[in-house]
């Protein structure tokens, strides 16, 4: 794409966006995925066909793009058609192709224990354990701020997360004592004029900028290596952790959703497919071949064991 047909259809489709109130990362992922798409053409988009619009999504599903990249593209592209072109004739054009359902990883009480433990560092510690404690995302780990920490109330305040969401969690003792411990040793990372409640929990490399999650990420693969744990786990399994583990122990269903900031229960429902804890302490039906049979009519022997009804 030549940049005199391309800089003008940029610009208005950033001023689209930004209209919609889309978030960074969004607009940088459908930025993208349009310059995928007139890579493609050899042409700017607005020159596109519908028959340009099925010929790229056989190319995706030619090139061996993964579903989710290559719903994620046609996201993007369809907003360029849709809006800051107005064909809709063309958006009409685009299809999602439905993602297989994966039931999330997690890792064991004990695994987990391993892995906190093993953490490199006091920072990548009490990082980590927030991830794990509150059921947060490295976003939301890395913009924590003193003024987020409520310990009049005992909860952990998240601003504007993802949806462009508030909620609580839980700040439990361990959580504090380690907050306490981390916030003594972190003293001389910020210029005296930053206010306290402004100062960011974890200081970046950068003066007056948080730590990124890439930071944060390599810190979880040091102490996963540690803990000499081999599946296959990220940073955000320790979030998927935390609900699941809070399910097996018996937590309601709706103060998990709460707690994970999620908008449907059936997003959270997913955890009961991987709760093993519960999964395992159910009574398989093999099992209940091998017992006696009660004879209608018959009242149970109180000291007898429960049987399957007849």
């Amino acid at each position: 794409m030549s940049m005199d047909t391309v800089s003008p259809l940029r610009q208005r489709m950033i001023e689209d966006m930004n209209a919609r109130k889309l978030g960074a990362g969004t607009q940088r992922g459908h930025i993208r995925s349009c310059k995928q798409f007139a890579a493609f053409l050899k042409r700017s988009p607005d020159t596109a066909t519908a028959e340009d619009i099925r010929r790229f999504q056989l190319h995706l599903s030619e090139t061996g793009t993964s579903i989710c990249n290559r719903n994620r593209i046609m996201t993007g592209l369809r907003f360029l058609l849709r809006v800051t072109l107005r064909r809709l004739d063309l958006a009409t054009e685009i299809y999602h192709i439905r993602e297989p359902q994966k039931i999330p990883q997690v890792m064991s009480p004990d695994e987990t224990r391993r892995l906190l433990a093993v953490a490199t560092s006091l920072k990548a510690r009490v990082a980590l354990s927030l991830c794990y404690g509150c059921g947060l995302r490295a976003g939301e780990v890395v913009r924590l701020k003193v003024k987020h920490i409520d310990r009049a109330q005992n909860i952990i305040r998240i601003e504007q997360s993802k949806g462009r969401k508030d909620r609580n969690v839980m700040l439990s003792p361990e959580m504090i004592d380690l907050l306490r411990q981390w916030w003594k040793a972190r003293r001389g990372f910020d210029a005296h004029t930053t206010p306290l409640q402004e100062r960011w929990l974890f200081p970046g490399r950068k003066p007056g900028r948080p730590m990124t999650t890439r930071q944060l990420n390599r810190l979880f693969h040091e102490a996963a290596d540690g803990a000499g744990i081999r599946k296959g786990v990220s940073l955000h399994t320790l979030r998927h952790s935390f609900a699941t583990h809070l399910l097996e122990r018996g937590a309601d269903i709706r103060i998990i959703q709460a707690l994970l900031g999620h908008d449907k229960l059936d997003t959270t429902a997913r955890y009961t497919r991987v709760a093993t804890g519960m999964i395992a302490s159910i009574k398989s039906p093999l099992d209940l071949l091998s017992q006696p049979r009660r004879k209608p009519g018959k009242k149970p022997d109180p000291g007898e064991k429960d049987q399957p009804p007849a």
